[in-house]
């Protein structure tokens, strides 16, 4: 039996908004008689489940036979994406473009030719203009087509302007092909190992990304052409942590789209994505003033489009502004403000679930548990890191993992949990050895952890020098300053030398950035 999360139907149901099920019900009233339509009874007992109930399908329409449920769930479903196909070629111009297609080849099997490459020009004109370069080089085929069939006395060049623009637009779509393919593989790459973690995987990248970038010069590109390959050049240097050269090609990429508004409104996802990268360029350099101007350009821009958000634009939006909400304190040191937000975070979170995969939730649970512990709640920290380090999700997000092991590490240690450290650190160290993730500064952090806990109290603070004093030189490593990006430790290390708060010691650290 289909339950509510795994039953496509009930899902798509529950998604939709009331003007979608209002257009729904004009539709299905246009095409017949809806007091015959079993589908139609089907869709009604559906909408008012709360938990999809098949049993309750059959009590509430008696002469429905079980085996004509299976035709009348797939027929729904079919009517129900033709209804909301119809609403969404008002805001979605690629399938705008498709129904243009489509008419021209309903005329054109009619027998009416030149008024089928009249829509076809016409659709060609709005694949231009919105640079959809796969539609327009489908056009291209499909006019080839009614002129090597058919006598259509175009003009004399005809041939040649078509065979011309063909190759062209079929030049566009393999380079794309090829930046679509690195960009992708790039980000695999991210998610499954994170930043570099030796030298050998620096030359290994390189070689990598540069025998696979297209020839192509930039200035010879077309817009997503473009889009595509400052998304690739972002995912190399993020991943090589050369976040200066991920701004630049962030900023291009935002800057793109500001020279052509119209394309903000035709892809807001590919857009906010593109602010997403910028910022996060942003937060790693420190760059707080640009980085406080692009947060505000983002939340002004979903103010100002959330209503024409569709329910992939609205999760990405939520994803990109909180997360560089959370951000915007770590920068500040503004933990205890940051913890207000997170009633309202964790509501949103269960809200969009269904449309997040694991890997966000838990970088999110992360930031939580960063935010917790800056603010001085060590059990509200290791709430979220049990919650990601529970997670059974193989080798996805292995840095988030790694470092949540330490973070919980050092969240015991704050609340003095001494006799359940020694068990702790060798988990931990068998889990890094095993994921082969141990660097410098992971071993000096729980050699230090092992040996604190035979240390005097009166001799802690030496020990923390000491352990600061081994750190602050690999905060320059490009192999290991990786590992200062998900935890301020020198900070952390300031804090217990000084006797102070944690989010006092990096509040002032801003303040000293900003001077």
């Amino acid at each position: 039996m289909s339950n509510s999360i795994n039953d496509p139907l009930f899902r798509l149901i529950k998604s939709l908004s009331k003007s979608e099920k209002r257009n729904f019900t004009l539709y299905v009233n246009r095409i017949q008689d809806t007091k015959e339509v079993k589908f139609v009874q089907l869709f009604e007992v559906l909408d008012r489940q709360k938990k999809y109930n098949e049993e309750q399908i059959f009590q509430k329409i008696p002469e429905l036979k079980r085996s004509q449920l299976s035709n009348i769930r797939r027929h729904l479903y079919k009517q129900l994406l033709t209804s909301l196909r119809m609403i969404n070629i008002q805001v979605n111009v690629d399938l705008a473009v498709r129904e243009q297609i489509d008419f021209a080849k309903i005329l054109y099997n009619k027998g009416f030719y030149k008024d089928s490459l009249k829509i076809l020009e016409r659709a060609k004109t709005m694949a231009v203009s919105t640079h959809q370069d796969l539609l327009h080089l489908e056009i291209l085929e499909f006019e080839k087509l009614i002129e090597l069939r058919h006598i259509t006395r175009s003009s004399a060049d005809r041939a040649d302007n078509l065979t011309d623009d063909t190759v062209k637009r079929a030049s566009v779509i393999n380079t794309s092909s090829q930046l679509s393919n690195l960009s992708l593989r790039l980000y695999g790459l991210y998610i499954k190992i994170g930043h570099i973690k030796q030298e050998k995987d620096y030359y290994m990248l390189t070689e990598f990304f540069r025998s696979n970038l297209p020839g192509t010069p930039e200035n010879e590109m077309t817009f997503f052409e473009k889009i595509t390959l400052y998304q690739c050049h972002f995912w190399y240097n993020h991943i090589l942590l050369n976040f200066v050269q991920g701004y630049k090609y962030a900023q291009k990429w935002v800057d793109l789209f500001e020279q052509d508004p119209g394309m903000q409104g035709n892809d807001p996802e590919l857009y906010m994505q593109g602010f997403n990268n910028l910022l996060s360029s942003l937060f790693y350099t420190s760059y707080y003033s640009k980085f406080a101007e692009n947060l505000q350009l983002l939340e002004a821009f979903g103010v100002a489009n959330y209503k024409k958000f569709n329910k992939n634009e609205e999760v990405q939006y939520f994803l990109y502004l909180n997360s560089h909400r959370i951000n915007s304190y770590f920068m500040r040191g503004a933990f205890s403000e940051g913890i207000k937000i997170v009633p309202e975070l964790k509501k949103k979170l269960s809200r969009y679930e269904a449309h997040l995969d694991q890997h966000r939730i838990m970088v999110f649970y992360y930031r939580i548990a960063c935010l917790y512990f800056g603010s001085g709640n060590n059990n509200g920290a290791i709430d979220y890191l049990n919650r990601i380090i529970n997670f059974s999700i193989g080798h996805l997000g292995e840095d988030i993992q790694c470092f949540s092991r330490i973070l919980n590490l050092i969240a015991h240690y704050e609340l003095g949990h001494y006799n359940l450290l020694e068990h702790l650190v060798k988990s931990v160290y068998r889990f890094l050895r095993k994921m082969e993730e141990m660097n410098a500064v992971q071993e000096e952090i729980l050699r230090f952890l092992r040996r604190s806990l035979n240390i005097h109290p009166q001799n802690l603070t030496e020990s923390f020098i000491q352990l600061r004093t081994r750190l602050i030189p690999h905060t320059n490593n490009p192999v290991e300053r990786r590992s200062f990006l998900y935890l301020d430790i020198i900070s952390w290390l300031t804090s217990k030398i000084e006797d102070r708060p944690v989010q006092v010691v990096i509040q002032e650290k801003f303040e000293a950035e900003k001077r």
